[in-house]
């Protein structure tokens, strides 16, 4: 093989290397801020029913408490990039699918329902936090289930792909409680098994939970019951490593939270009446809230 051919086999196995790391890594060769500005496009993760962070109210009608942080975010990108015109596209995402469409380059941000969580942060990078839950049931008033042990040999429904999901199959098995556990695809899902008697209770985030709640065909027949199981940090997912978008998402939410604006968001989204029935979900900023909005951060409690 002479000089040459020695050379040019060796740059094709280069290219050939190169082009596979490429691969592998997705579209984080190119980060987030560059590919909206080469494209003019932003793709933003959103969630059929995740009320009231970010969810569907038929068509195009997309709302929510976070929702609105998304906008805010969509409108500094369009500034820091100075773009006279920028196209958001809005892709339904789940529990289940959320991560592998924002890792492959199919949305570039979600703002949801999404649990920040050291286990999480192996495959993407979380904004600053703009939500602390507790992990609890929905149930019937008259259900008999007041808290996790009484579930013991019963149905119990939950929404596959979540952080509630892995905890109650974890209870079930190091408690013996013989609970039959379906995972449903999402929220919307897991009401209607409540709803129509096929499991006697819903695991879920108690936020979530209210926010379900509240679309039910009768909210008064249900209760949030139950010793909270978890203390969870809601963020915005981002692809990993890449520090200008994380930047940029972190600074609208500080600055949200900073300025104040982000409790009369709140106060919208949970003290207030919300879409589609109008009805209010009571859920008081709680103490874990108060702090979060004097000291923002990204910390995940897990």
């Amino acid at each position: 093989m002479s000089t040459y051919q020695s050379g040019a086999r060796a740059a094709r196995i280069v290219c050939l290397a190169a082009f596979a790391s490429l691969l592998a890594g997705g579209v984080q060769a190119k980060e987030t801020l560059e590919k909206i500005k080469d494209n003019g496009v932003i793709s933003l993760g959103v969630r059929d029913s995740s009320i009231p962070f970010n969810y569907n109210l038929g068509g195009v009608r997309q709302v929510g408490y976070v929702y609105d942080i998304e906008q805010k975010v969509v409108d500094e990108v369009k500034a820091q990039l100075k773009l006279a015109k920028l196209e958001v596209k809005e892709i339904p995402v789940t529990s289940q699918n959320r991560i592998p469409l924002l890792q492959n380059g199919t949305i570039d941000l979600e703002c949801g329902s999404t649990t920040n969580n050291t286990e999480r942060q192996k495959q993407v990078s979380f904004s600053t936090t703009f939500f602390i839950i507790g992990t609890r049931l929905l149930t019937a008033k008259d259900s008999g289930v007041k808290d996790f042990p009484d579930l013991k040999g019963k149905t119990v429904v939950t929404t596959a792909g979540t952080t509630s999901e892995r905890l109650i199959r974890k209870m079930n098995d190091e408690k013996a409680m013989g609970m039959n556990i379906v995972s449903a695809k999402d929220h919307g899902q897991s009401l209607l098994m409540l709803e129509s008697k096929r499991a006697v209770a819903f695991m879920m985030d108690d936020v979530l939970l209210y926010g379900e709640r509240a679309k039910a065909r009768n909210p008064g027949d249900w209760v949030v019951v139950g010793t909270a199981q978890s203390r969870e940090a809601y963020g915005c997912m981002i692809r990993k490593d890449d520090a200008s978008f994380k930047a940029l998402v972190d600074g609208v939410i500080t600055k949200l939270m900073k300025t104040g604006e982000i409790r009369e968001m709140y106060k919208k989204w949970f003290l207030q009446p919300v879409p589609p029935k109008g009805l209010e979900l009571g859920f008081a900023l709680s103490p874990d809230m108060e702090e979060l909005f004097k000291n923002p951060n990204d910390k995940a409690f897990e």
